[in-house]
Order: structure tokens, then C-alpha cells, then sequence
């Protein structure tokens, strides 16, 4: 909001971490690592979408990858290795990740490949509450 960037202000900038909401962080090898604080941001906006039957949401919640048999509906044309919003099956957003298979390959691979790699879940809220800002 503009009044908190006004209070910002007012900081010396050696003395300011950041301000606003964070989207993510720069690895060692500087590569961009989106966090969850940018779900509720981006989700609405999210060209490819992947949602998960109630059965796989716990699992994705706890950090795991997707599974074919856990797979409730994904976007159409979503190729591979394309970034991707998880939603539950009622539409509201879960986290991030990545598709490990193309929509056409999504059709005919087994019940336990892995079709979502995990990037990032609502569930680091609680596992990770002390490191995640």
C-alpha cells in the first residue's frame, strides 16, 4: 500500500530488508525461485492450470509430486515442463509447480508417473514458518 511505502520511507536503505509482498528469491546459480507468498498474485491470471482430486491434496500439500492417479483435470495444449498453478477440484489455489508430461503424454502414461513436479504449496506456510518471509 502506498502508506506503508511512505513509513518505508523514512528508513535508512542500509537498514531496509524489503518492502511489500515476496515473490520469490535468486538461487546461488541465479535462477529465480518463485515462493508461495505469490499464489494468491499470480493464480487468477495462470494460462496453465492442473487440479488434483481431495485424495492428492494432502499429498501435494506435504510437498510431494503429482501423480497421474491424483490428476482431477488439467489445461489444455499445457506442454512439458511448462509452469503450472495447482488448484484443488473446488477451484481454490494450492501452489506451484512444474508439468513433468504434456497433456497428450497426461492421457496415456501409467497411474503412478508423475505428471506435476512440486515447486511450491500453501503447506510451507506450516512447515517452513520461520524461515519463510
Amino acid at each position: 500500500s502506498e502508506k506503508l511505502l511512505k513509513v518505508a520511507a523514512s528508513v535508512p536503505r542500509d537498514s531496509l530488508v524489503s518492502l511489500g509482498t515476496c515473490f520469490g528469491k535468486f538461487t546461488k546459480t541465479q535462477k529465480f525461485r518463485l515462493s508461495v507468498t505469490a499464489l494468491e498474485f499470480l493464480a487468477p491470471y495462470a494460462k496453465y492450470k492442473v487440479w488434483v482430486k481431495p485424495g492428492s491434496e494432502q499429498s501435494f500439500l506435504y510437498g510431494n509430486h503429482v501423480l497421474k492417479s491424483g490428476l482431477g483435470r488439467i489445461t489444455e495444449n499445457t506442454a512439458q515442463y511448462q509452469g503450472v498453478v495447482v488448484y484443488s477440484m473446488a477451484d481454490v489455489p494450492l501452489g506451484f509447480g512444474v508439468a513433468a508430461k504434456s497433456t497428450q503424454e497426461c492421457r496415456k502414461v501409467d497411474p503412478m508417473a508423475i505428471v506435476v513436479f512440486h515447486q511450491a504449496d500453501v503447506g510451507e506456510y506450516v512447515r517452513s514458518e520461520d524461515t519463510l518471509t
